[in-house]
């Protein structure tokens, strides 16, 4: 399998792109900003984009979407409970001073415990409400992966003051969702350095006022 994660924009989304090495059939991650450097990606193995996968609707996550969906490159999956928040998406950009580019229409909205497939692989949907109502984390099983979106991070949990955020409820997805989960899971977090389950059980504070 091709996992290749990077930073786009001014705000260092972390962006993911995998892909079965036997049908170049791929899907997106989280694909924020940088559409050029997606596409250059794309071109260097030669990959067709069956979806692009949203953690959550923050427009440093999402604001890619419309443009590659309007290129060929897939369909927009997102959870229905932020649809608000990409109803918002210019809005979201001034709040930061950022033009954010024409968002297109969602094709899919994806529910708690869907399977993703993509070529001869599939991804796991966890709904995760508490950072957005419709925040979700992909888990990756194959290779013990979670990405973890604005949910979780290392050190840390994602903010919950932002509209639609509930403290209660990332206390709730955390504990319910991602606690159970193997702790040799590596962890690719939204923004910033990766970390493991296992790190994070050890020393998160978060985790562990919720243990």
């Amino acid at each position: 399998m091709i996992i290749e994660s990077f930073a786009v924009g001014p705000l260092g989304c972390n962006c993911s792109i995998l892909a079965c090495e036997d049908t170049r059939e791929a899907i997106i991650i989280d694909p924020g900003d940088e559409v050029e450097k997606i596409k250059s990606i794309l071109n260097k193995y030669d990959l067709k984009v069956k979806y692009l996968l949203h953690t959550h609707a923050h427009f440093d996550h999402i604001s890619a979407a419309g443009p590659l969906k309007r290129e060929g490159y897939g369909e927009i999956l997102l959870h229905k409970d932020d649809t608000f928040l990409y109803d918002m998406l210019e809005e979201q950009g001034r709040w930061f001073g950022i033009e954010t580019p024409k968002k297109d229409v969602v094709d899919k909205n994806i529910v708690h415990k869907d399977e993703i497939e993509f070529g001869n692989h599939k991804i796991d949907v966890l709904h995760t409400p508490g950072h957005t109502p419709g925040s979700c984390c992909f888990c990756l099983k194959e290779k013990n992966i979670l990405f973890s979106g604005d949910t979780l991070f290392a050190g840390s949990v994602g903010r919950t003051d932002l509209p639609g955020g509930d403290s209660k409820q990332m206390e709730d997805s955390i504990k319910s969702h991602l606690m159970s989960i193997s702790d040799d899971y590596k962890i690719i977090t939204g923004h910033g350095e990766s970390t493991t389950l296992s790190k994070e059980m050890k020393s998160n504070q978060f985790l562990l006022s919720w243990a």
